[in-house]
């Protein structure tokens, strides 16, 4: 089956561009030229109708990824589908499922076929899975074990993937010799550079890195390039050991592209606030504009509990920057597995993050958005405010708590309102409430 890069090339507009160029408002050609230069994905398996089809990269809103998923702890399905719900109706643009605790298979099926937006797994977490169980170790998996779960993860409608192709021995030296506090953070490169040094051999995502482009092709699959060696603390930060995956991931964003595959780039993780725009500039320049998919950036190590405030905070200057997709953090971050209430904090703080990017950086309509609640408040206009709110059940109970019956206005200021003051005295009375 052809990818949508390789029928946009035979002068094909799959039904996807017309989607997408409606959801964004940008022009038809404008996609075109994006995914076909690779500045642009459409995260969508060739096998599966959604009805959401999301466009990520230059020029388009800056996208939120929303993780659910189980644990050995909490396996239990019914809990991660009532998080994807709430991570639907909070606004989350993709949903990837990291579970790795109860039936795997079952529980992805079932988000697959429920979910209404791209879905993206990380298939090292099944694979190290099922390694457990069938040898007793992680480290005891095979390549093909690998090989065989990225391909069952395709055929069942999965849109995109997280793999870690740039962990090789270059990266892992480059770690060696520098040091770090928090050594290697991210799971999926935790497990392979376990795998490596157990079995003495270059990471098989890397080594063959054609078979799973033949994969990615045969169900027009997007990868996700892995980041692997992310910073796990703001001290270890633009490191040797991350700047040298970065530079193997460019090498591996060229591959893909010479194949037609739609192909991101992961990047960090913990990050100092002001080392996140070069870092954005840089993956940008190495990736030759590669869609930029990052992890807050968190610019402290010390908010747990915190950490969706924290992950904001960084995911603005990331996206002003040139990132173009955040992965949201919960509250709970650092601490447990997420609850649905926790998803929806999530989604809703690294959604503020994107938009106000999104005015930056001169996005059709994100402005607007802002001009629209002004006006609102400038008219008193509860309703509409609560309506225009990008949470607005929130936005209505806060509202609500604090009313004082038959009392127009708010409660923080009444009859002292700015509002009413300066339209009496410019005699254009706002409206009530």
């Amino acid at each position: 089956m052809a990818t949508i890069i390789e029928r946009l090339r035979k002068g094909e507009v799959p039904e996807a561009i017309d989607i997408v160029f409606k959801d964004e408002g940008v022009s038809k050609d404008q996609l075109v030229e994006g995914l076909l230069d690779g500045s642009i994905v459409i995260p969508k398996n060739a096998n599966v109708s959604r009805t959401r089809v999301v466009g990520i990269g230059k020029g388009l809103r800056t996208k939120v990824n929303a993780n659910i998923g189980t644990s050995e702890g909490y396996p239990f399905i019914d809990e991660e589908l009532k998080k994807l719900e709430v991570a639907v109706k909070a606004g989350a643009d993709t949903i990837m499922d990291l579970s790795t605790g109860g039936p795997l298979v079952e529980i992805r099926k079932e988000i697959v076929s429920r979910c209404p937006l791209p879905v993206g797994t990380v298939p090292i977490y099944q694979a190290a899975v099922k390694a457990k169980e069938a040898y007793g170790s992680i480290i005891d998996m095979t390549a093909d074990d690998i090989f065989e779960v990225i391909e069952a993860q395709a055929a069942e409608g999965v849109d995109f993937m997280t793999v870690h192709s740039g962990i090789t021995w270059r990266t892992l030296e480059a770690l060696q010799q520098q040091g770090r506090i928090t050594d290697i953070v991210s799971r999926g490169g935790a497990f392979t550079v376990g795998w490596m040094i157990h079995n003495s051999k270059e990471n098989p995502l890397y080594e063959q890195y054609d078979r799973l482009l033949g994969i990615a092709q045969e169900y027009d699959i997007t990868l996700s390039l892995g980041d692997g060696f992310r910073p796990g603390c703001i001290a270890d930060a633009s490191d040797r050991a991350q700047i040298q995956e970065l530079l193997i991931l460019g090498e591996l964003v060229d591959r893909a592209r010479v194949a037609e595959v739609q192909v991101m780039v992961e990047g960090p993780g913990h990050m100092p606030f002001d080392q996140i725009a070069a870092n954005m500039r840089l993956e940008k320049e190495i990736c030759k504009g590669a869609p930029f998919y990052v992890l807050g950036p968190l610019v402290t190590d010390i908010a747990p509990g915190y950490d969706h405030i924290n992950a904001a905070i960084g995911g603005t200057m990331a996206a002003v920057s040139g990132a173009d997709f955040l992965c949201y953090v919960t509250p709970r971050e650092h601490l447990g597995l997420p609850d649905a209430r926790d998803v929806h904090e999530g989604i809703i703080a690294s959604r503020i993050a994107a938009h106000a990017a999104d005015i930056v950086k001169g996005i059709r309509g994100a402005a607007d958005w802002d001009i629209a609640m002004a006006k609102a408040r400038k008219a008193l206009d509860w309703n509409e405010q609560v309506r225009l709110a990008i949470d607005p059940e929130r936005a209505s109970t806060a509202y609500a708590e604090r009313k004082v019956k038959d009392v127009d206005g708010c409660t923080m200021c009444g009859d002292f309102c700015a509002m009413k003051v300066v339209a009496e005295y410019l005699g254009t009375e706002a409206e009530s409430c």
